[in-house]
């Protein structure tokens, strides 16, 4: 009976600790947004208890940090509407199955092509991701895609969603790598680099 006691406590023990001391659980969480501090350009500094989109915060450590996220085209891609939009199924007619169009891609490229480009998709992100800061000075960054064969309609959606979705200046360049492709169809268009 001892033993089992004892191991009841040694589990609320960890359980306790685990609750102080974890980012983003218990004590530790509430005790680093009580010392966030929203920094104004006149150098006034107040606590913010929730945060502002687009302003500037400062750490106890002196570290500034941002609000990254774009909320306002965040509840633009809420108000969408259209086929593929917000990730759900493109509706297909009868005359439009045809199982030839997965050979190619291993999609189907025909509803590819007829979805938007900058077609929107859900906010699946956990909750404590959406109010995530970031460092106010990040470097840039190039992005490399290498690509065979790949449908064209779903390329460039890719390198919108990449230039939708991320600051300019965070962009420096887009790489577009062609892995051997042996379709005339993305072999002639692409072959340069793609800045932003």
């Amino acid at each position: 009976m001892k033993r089992r006691q004892k191991r009841v406590l040694q589990m609320a023990f960890v359980f306790m600790v685990a609750l102080i001391f974890l980012p983003n659980v218990g004590l530790w969480s509430l005790y680093r947004e009580k010392h966030l501090m929203k920094s104004h350009e006149a150098g006034e500094q107040g606590f913010s208890l929730g945060l502002s989109e687009g302003h500037i915060y400062t750490w106890t450590d002196g570290l500034r940090r941002r609000d990254w996220h774009d909320n306002e085209s965040i509840r633009r891609d809420e108000l969408r509407v259209g086929k593929g939009e917000h990730g759900k199924p493109y509706p297909l007619a009868e005359d439009e199955c045809d199982d030839s169009v997965y050979k190619e891609n291993g999609f189907n490229i025909y509803v590819s092509n007829n979805i938007a480009l900058d077609r929107s998709l859900p906010d699946i992100r956990h909750p404590n991701c959406k109010t995530k800061l970031y460092l106010e000075s990040l470097p840039n960054t190039s992005i490399i895609i290498p690509f065979h064969n790949e449908g064209w309609s779903s390329l460039l959606r890719t390198i919108h969603s990449i230039s939708y979705r991320t600051p300019d200046h965070l962009i420096a360049e887009i790489i577009l790598v062609d892995d051997y492709s042996d379709r005339a169809t993305v072999q002639s268009p692409v072959g340069t680099t793609a800045g932003s």
